[in-house]
């Protein structure tokens, strides 16, 4: 292929080779724009499910105009037979060699980049696109100096997205057809469900931001012991494998996680505005670090805790950061803090007091408001009358 032209791209290099193809760096003949192109195996080029599939990935992507999803130029055969997609050509890493080499993701990093990714699934489910093969192999971040961060994150691999509607190229998958990744399919991809709509990606991002907190997905295993696993087995609380990670946060999860679509956030724009209450909280709570502050707040660099909200061991209410005891981060057990001494720090202390109990309650009131099914107590909080 080096030297050949697909389309009206040259190709100039190999990128990487995976189980289905080669992936080539191209340059457009005329607009010397570089792009990546996706090449299938003749053997698998002359597999018609294969390529539809293959094909489903651009005609899903050409529906959809957000910059976290990755842009298609052109898709179609090369003159061998070989399909192929030219797409953009992204630069830096993607999400699961990040975690590998971090180990996890600071809680305002993720819920920085969660935002991001969750709005782009937002524009994707308003064209009728579910993309049900979310996982940190499939999001790819890059370096934009226009966002917060000056990081984003990319969307990719929407091969087995199903399309519904009148769009062009839609997809109909048979009862019983298992699709995605199982260590983070949703219950109803795991029963093969023919009826899987935008709610099974509410699920499945669920799952890829608890790795992204945790190092870890929620349940571990063969094949078989995931789909037990997302049927039937309560998500574990965040907080019990890393204690300072905020009450809010699991609650967050629990609504993510929950068994039935119903029962979840009813939209990914609901959960950006839940995504966006907590970032409010943890900064109406936290103290902003200097420029010159290299100690870790807000979990960036690692496992360093957030700053305490809440003093010790205060009866009827829990600490945010440490997970204290409420019907959500009880389960983790894990003990606030004491604060050091001091009036200015007593000041502190009254008022992350009464802000960790607007948050508690606040979400508390946030998740009720959009749930409207009934839950276990341990599945959702207590409802409260403050709203955020």
């Amino acid at each position: 292929m080096l030297g050949t032209t697909i389309g009206t791209y040259r190709v100039l290099s190999k990128i990487g080779e995976g189980g289905m193809g080669i992936v080539y760096l191209g340059e457009h003949t005329l607009l010397g724009r570089k792009a990546a192109i996706k090449v299938l195996f003749p053997a698998l080029s002359a597999n018609e499910e294969i390529v539809k599939r293959f094909f489903n990935e651009a005609r899903a992507v050409t529906v959809i105009s957000d910059p976290g999803i990755v842009q298609i130029f052109d898709f179609g055969f090369h003159t061998d037979g070989s399909a192929f997609i030219v797409m953009e050509l992204l630069e830096g890493e993607p999400m699961d060699k990040r975690l590998a080499r971090i180990g996890r993701f600071g809680l305002i990093e993720c819920l920085r980049l969660m935002r991001l990714i969750c709005t782009s699934l937002g524009a994707a489910h308003a064209k009728g696109i579910v993309h049900r093969d979310l996982k940190p192999e499939n999001i790819f971040i890059v370096s934009d100096p226009a966002v917060p961060g000056g990081e984003r994150a990319k969307i990719l691999d929407f091969g087995i997205a199903k399309l519904s509607g009148d769009e062009p190229g839609k997809l109909k998958t048979r009862t019983g057809a298992l699709m995605g990744t199982p260590v983070y399919m949703s219950p109803e991809q795991c029963r093969g469900a023919s009826d899987i709509d935008h709610r099974s990606d509410i699920y499945t991002m669920g799952c890829v931001m608890f790795t992204m907190l945790t190092g870890r997905p929620p349940f571990d295993g063969e094949a078989g012991e995931l789909f037990v696993a997302h049927l039937r087995e309560p998500p574990p609380l965040a907080s019990s494998r890393v204690p300072e990670l905020p009450a809010i946060v699991d609650q967050f999860f629990q609504q993510c996680l929950r068994k039935s679509p119903a029962e979840r956030f009813p939209s990914m724009i609901e959960l950006v505005r839940a995504i966006g209450f907590i970032e409010q909280t943890l900064d109406q709570a936290s103290p902003v670090p200097s420029a010159s502050d290299s100690s870790g707040a807000f979990g960036r660099q690692g496992p360093t805790p957030l700053p305490g909200l809440m003093p010790a061991r205060t009866p009827g209410w829990a600490n945010p950061i440490q997970a204290g005891p409420t019907t959500l981060s009880g389960a983790s057990g894990q003990p606030g803090k004491p604060l050091p001494a001091g009036s200015a720090r007593r000041r502190s202390w009254i008022a992350g007091l009464v802000v960790g109990a607007v948050a508690v309650s606040g979400v508390a009131a946030f998740v009720a408001m959009r749930d409207g099914g009934d839950a276990s107590p341990q599945a959702r909080p207590t409802p409260a009358d403050a709203r955020p």
